[in-house]
């Protein structure tokens, strides 16, 4: 053996394949092949500047499957670009000075290299980054596209207001009340917002559901209770008096009308809520109508429209109101957060009982977006309800009968009770309810409130419509212009895009700053914007879409291509939907849900022919790289790559101060602790951090990065090297049908293997693939012959190796003889004859104890397999002085023998 073959230099070897595949436009996806379709994505990246090991994983992944699905003959979509708008690129710019987009485009050219050395099989033919003007042109012209059939509206919604940025916040930026850049104390506005209306599709994508098999249990679960499908009853509860004279605090709600007189009014868009809910009562909505009986208090939201009425008669609403602003509004945030509560004073009738009226408080933990922002309590059967009821001193009454005697019965004491019953059970203290169980007594009430007038059984939903405004700069315009006269109107599609200005961008300054751009919002003297109705001057809509849109239809542009005169081309059609997706889980709700809400809104624009509505056939999510965090000895964070081992301890590899390991955590740029894999390409080669990331742990599972195991994948990768370097040449696509002996066990372990890593990387179990690979180069190994059942052998190994090591399986294919490139290669087949065991292990018992096992043709006679056994050496020794009673042969199973 040469030093030459001796030696696998990936430095070398890596580039020059990546220059061959290059020249060659390999990767470059045919719309008009033949053969068929298969579209492999991985969720695009935001462009921060740098990957690290986790991006490696997840695009490892999808270009296993992408490699694998060409062997077998499809024609593979598999493209990549870039979520390019978002607020990180506009901190980044008042951090440093720079504009948003030289910030942006500049992270794309750092990422793109890496990713290019990693040698994925990536179309960059069909390359976009969201915020191209190409792109966002044809995002403007769907928004239009759904203006048009219904699917947008604005309207009045409270926000969380920053008054310190000027902006608002979502839910997630609301910290402690506070806002997470300013600090500033966040409060609470009704502003106008644009909304997608996602809630029209609301049943079908609770249904889609159903059809996705290839998606992972949990993530259908979460999508599932997000929409929140409730089959209940909406009802009304009645004031207890007259609603001319309803009082608060002991001050009278003033009408409309009253209200308009003294010059204060309310809000044009709050006006028929509020004088509905003044004149008739509450509107309830309640899944659980079985427990009427048990209520004790109504609660409203601290954004009910009733209270709209109160704040001007009361200043303890106003109070508070702002105490449960601080709190935030996001569901999380009010579940973690002590129940608060405010006895308005007023009081309904219970419906079913004319003795009984209900407090009606308002409670920090009622969310006005969900059914109609009021419930009534049943403390006995709801823990919350019960936890603010004990807070408060309200009554708690039960009404539902547990299968078992130590919980309160019919009249029993409610002071026995220490927590909320919510199981199943005979409702109790129910009056016409009684003795019946939940479902039955459901339909009963409902049809009782239903015949008394009060409601009916309804449908909700959780699913709220999905408000896209942003504040922001760097985003994509919203194309419309505001007119006093005529209200928004659409920017002419003609006339798209509408263009972010690159010049006089002020970031700095709190607030929008298209909103005090010189020329953005109202034009130039020259050329003023106006009105497309009437002509005159107006202004453009400064808020730009928030940038989920952005990433909610770039897998339908990539199947399109990059049209100039549609947002997708016809060639979307037949590639959609992506057969396999991939990404973190922490996608699974707000990108899938949009997604699938965008592609029924496409199809029923006439944009796109995908009947079911959705994108995604099949789903995976993965696990996270992990690796410890480092710190200094002034808890300052220290990338891994600065830390040295020295005299049993960690030492920064400069200062030499003494470094601190922590916990393992995800890799987080914040936290410092990632990996960057150019470090890992130049000193053990892509195809290593390929192998790595893919080998240690199911994909499903959080990995760990260690130099130990990069190091075992190295040595990996040198020793497939070594058997083909050690190997004569030969062809890798022979069969070797006549093998006897060595050469046929050779071949039954290596189709035994192919068969199980072909398995492996169907199921996305690529970790039990890379266990069978090496477990057929340990079996080619030992091999000695240099025959036609070995190069079959290596024809399987390099071939299967390919998806994971691919610069590696190019280099063995073309030393060994391997005719044009290994990724043009066919999968290899399963010769299903060599699956078939001709020998079966039978284990021998002497007196019950397993004494030996004889390994015997699988078709053996009982005669023979007896005769076996009782020859041989250790039964020999275990019935040495005993006469032999009985042998029993099982077939196939085990061989007994009785002796005494």
């Amino acid at each position: 053996m040469s030093d030459d073959n001796a030696r696998y230099n990936a430095a070398e070897v890596e580039p020059r394949w990546q220059a061959v595949w290059e020249k060659g436009d390999i990767y470059r996806a045919d719309d008009k092949s033949d053969k068929p379709k298969f579209y492999a994505l991985e969720m695009f990246p935001y462009p921060s500047g740098r990957i690290h090991m986790g991006h490696v994983r997840n695009y490892a992944m999808g270009d296993v499957v992408a490699r694998y699905k060409k062997a077998q003959g499809f024609e593979v979509l598999h493209p990549m670009g870039w979520d390019s708008f978002g607020m990180p690129a506009e901190n980044a710019a008042i951090a440093t000075g720079g504009h948003p987009k030289d910030w942006t485009y500049g992270n794309i050219d750092a990422m793109k290299a890496p990713m290019k050395r990693l040698g994925f099989a990536l179309d960059w033919s069909r390359e976009f980054a969201t915020s191209d003007e190409a792109y966002y042109k044809q995002q403007q012209a769907i928004f239009l596209k759904f203006w048009e059939k219904g699917l947008v509206y604005r309207k009045t919604a409270k926000v969380n207001w920053d008054p310190v940025d000027n902006t608002v916040l979502a839910n997630e930026q609301v910290i402690d009340g506070k806002g997470w850049r300013s600090g500033a104390v966040v409060e609470q506005r009704d502003m106008d917002q644009w909304f997608f209306k996602i809630t029209e599709y609301a049943e079908e994508l609770l249904e889609g559901l159903d059809t996705l098999d290839r998606w992972p249990e949990k993530v259908r679960t979460m999508q599932a209770n997000w929409i929140g499908k409730s089959e209940g009853l909406q009802m009304r509860f009645e004031w207890t008096g007259s609603s001319k004279d309803i009082k608060v605090f002991g001050k009278k709600i003033l009408t409309i009308a009253e209200h308009a007189d003294a010059g204060d009014g309310v809000h044009p868009d709050r006006q028929a809520n509020v004088l509905n809910y003044i004149s008739e009562g509450i509107e309830v909505f309640t899944t659980r109508p079985d427990t009427l009986f048990g209520a004790s208090f109504i609660a409203v939201s601290p954004d009910h429209p009733i209270l709209k009425q109160m704040e001007q008669s009361s200043t303890e609403v106003e109070a508070f109101q702002a105490e449960c602003a601080k709190i935030g509004t996001s569901e999380e945030a009010i579940a973690q957060a002590p129940k608060l509560g405010l006895d308005t004073g007023l009081r309904v009738k219970h419906p079913f009982d004319e003795t009984k009226t209900l407090p009606v408080w308002i409670a920090n933990f009622v969310l006005m977006g969900y059914g109609t922002g009021a419930i009534f309590g049943c403390p006995a059967h709801d823990q919350r309800d019960f936890d603010f009821a004990t807070k408060y001193g309200l009554p708690i009454l039960p009404v539902v009968q547990p299968p078992h005697p130590n919980h309160p019965r019919e009249g029993g004491d409610e002071r026995k009770l220490e927590e909320a019953y919510v199981g199943e059970g005979t409702l109790i203290n129910s009056g016409f309810l009684n003795g019946l169980s939940k479902e039955a007594g459901i339909s009963a009430a409902i049809t009782k409130i239903e015949e008394i007038g009060l409601g009916q059984g309804v449908t909700q939903y959780r699913l709220r419509d999905w408000g896209v405004s942003r504040q922001r700069y760097w985003g994509c315009p919203i194309p419309v212009i505001k007119c006093e006269a005529c209200g928004p109107q659409p920017v002419a599609e003609a006339d798209l895009p509408v263009q972010l200005p690159y010049e006089d961008i002020d970031l700095n300054i709190p607030g929008n700053p298209l909103d005090r751009h010189p020329t953005f919002k109202t034009g130039t003297k020259e050329n003023p914007v106006t009105c497309p109705k009437c002509g005159e001057p107006a202004e453009r809509e400064t808020d730009t879409l928030d940038t989920f849109a952005d990433s909610s239809w770039y897998f339908a542009r990539f199947a399109g291509g990059n049209t100039e005169d549609t947002p997708i081309g016809a060639a979307a059609n037949d590639w959609l939907p992506v057969d396999q997706y991939v990404g973190g889980v922490e996608h699974a709700v707000l990108h899938l849900l949009y997604a699938r809400f965008f592609t029924r809104g496409l199809r029923d624009c006439g944009l796109l022919d995908l009947p079911s509505g959705e994108p995604f056939a099949g789903l995976f999510t993965q696990g996270m790289v992990t690796h410890a965090v480092f710190t200094d000895e002034d808890g300052e964070y220290v990338m891994p790559a600065d830390v040295i081992e020295g005299g049993n301890q960690l030492l920064h590899i400069e200062s030499k101060k003494l470094i601190s390991k922590g916990e393992v955590i995800k890799m987080s740029k914040s936290k410092k602790n990632v990996v960057d894999p150019d470090e890992i390409i130049e000193g053990y080669g892509a195809d290593v951090a390929r192998w790595f990331v893919l080998s240690d742990s199911p994909p499903e599972r959080d990995v760990e990065w260690t130099e130990s195991g990069v190091i075992g994948a190295w040595r990996f990768s040198k020793k497939v090297w070594s058997l083909v370097a050690d190997s004569e040449k030969m062809n890798p696509l022979s069969v070797a049908t006549d093998a006897t002996g060595d050469a046929l066990a050779l071949r039954r372990f290596a189709h035994k293997a192919l068969e199980k890593i072909t398995a492996g990387i169907e199921s996305f179990r690529f970790n039990t693939s890379v266990a069978q690979i090496y477990e057929l180069t340990n079996a080619l190994k030992k091999y000695k012959g240099e025959d036609a059942a070995k190069a079959e052998s290596l024809g399987i190994l390099i071939r299967v190796i390919a998806p994971f090591m691919p610069h590696l399986a190019e280099e063995c294919w073309s030393h060994l003889g391997g005719a044009g490139l290994c990724y043009h290669a066919p999968w290899p087949e399963v010769d299903p004859a060599m699956l078939v065991e001709d020998e079966v292990t039978l284990p021998i018992q002497v007196n019950g104890k397993r004494r030996s096992e004889l390994s015997a043709p699988k078709d053996i006679s009982k005669e023979d397999a007896e005769k076996l056994a009782l020859a041989d050496e250790a039964v020999q020794r275990a019935i040495d002085g005993l006469t032999v009673r009985k042998v029993i042969v099982v077939p196939g199973r085990i061989i007994n023998i009785v002796a005494s």
